[in-house]
């Protein structure tokens, strides 16, 4: 295969060739030309072999006999040197001390700006922590007041539960247990006249050991201090409805020994709800209290719907 073959590529190889030659030229006319010994630059110095001298006719050899060293230059000349040193001495500690001046100044000035920045970053790392503590007082308090509105919401509604009980306890005995009233009498265990017991007690009860207590499957009232540990409801075996109360025994154990069903306050004495209930006041079980009475008298009052 030519490399010539086409037409571009002999005109490419000929303007080639062309440019070559014409550059080739220009380096050796132009680019290549130089000066043998090259042209000096800088200050022309007086040939001579002293320091000193003086006249208008140059030697172009070193003199035979140089002239003698005169004492006064000599003399003036070891004064100008043992001059300078102080001189020198004299200035070098001066523009030392200026320097030791700036210097310290710019020291100085640099631990100035050190320091207030250190401060304002401290002054900022304190408003932060201060922002901090506060907002956690906050947050603190906050929750405090939350919890505390919770206790009394708690405490408000337990109040009306015991409220609610006690006004339907009041219903039910027509009033008896309302500490306000028109009611005369006297009752309890001591030698001072009044209605010995608490506002929240059981009419029915003779006993004056503690408050009312509470159950599955009905209420106990006079075994104050006696936490119900088990109970039990037995569903009535006749389609009534009505409150049976039952008067029951428990010992220092905790077991109700002893039931009475149907005592004053029992609204249906039909003898499947007496049943009943006299088994669900016997499922109950107390604590254990080695400081209550032999035999504690308490009632369980037991609410019996339709379908139940």
């Amino acid at each position: 295969m030519s490399l010539l073959d086409t037409t571009h590529k002999r005109k490419s190889f000929t303007l080639t060739t062309a440019l070559l030659t014409a550059l080739l030229l220009l380096f050796f006319y132009i680019g290549l030309s130089y000066l043998d010994p090259p042209i000096e630059s800088g200050i022309t110095i007086n040939f001579g072999t002293t320091e000193f001298g003086s006249g208008n006719v140059q030697p172009n050899e070193p003199i035979k006999s140089q002239p003698q060293h005169q004492p006064e230059p000599v003399e003036e000349t070891t004064p100008i040197i043992e001059k300078s040193q102080p001189e020198e001495a004299t200035s070098t500690p001066a523009e030392e001390v200026k320097t030791e001046e700036v210097v310290i100044q710019d020291n100085e000035e640099s631990l100035v700006i050190q320091q207030q920045k250190e401060a304002e970053a401290k002054r900022k790392a304190e408003a932060a922590a201060q922002a901090k503590r506060q907002a956690e007082e906050e947050a603190k308090r906050k929750a405090e007041a939350e919890a505390e509105a919770r206790r009394q919401a708690e405490a408000e509604r337990i109040r009306k539960e015991q409220e609610a009980k006690r006004q339907n306890l009041d219903a039910l005995m027509g009033g008896l247990n309302s500490s306000e009233g028109t009611a005369t009498g006297n009752d309890g265990d001591d030698n001072r006249a009044g209605d010995k017991g608490q506002i929240d007690g059981d009419p029915y009860a003779n006993s004056y050991y503690g408050s009312a207590g509470s159950g599955t499957g009905g209420t106990g009232y006079g075994l104050s201090g006696r936490s119900l540990r088990a109970s039990d409801k037995f569903v009535q075996q006749c389609n009534e409805q009505g409150t049976v109360v039952v008067e029951i025994e428990v010992d220092r154990s905790g077991n109700v020994v002893k039931t009475s069903p149907g005592v004053k306050g029992t609204t249906n004495t039909a003898k499947c709800l007496l049943d009943a209930a006299a088994k669900t006041a016997q499922s109950y079980k107390w604590n254990a209290d080695p400081k209550a009475p032999v035999r504690q008298i308490g009632f369980v009052v037991v609410n019996f719907k339709l379908g139940e």
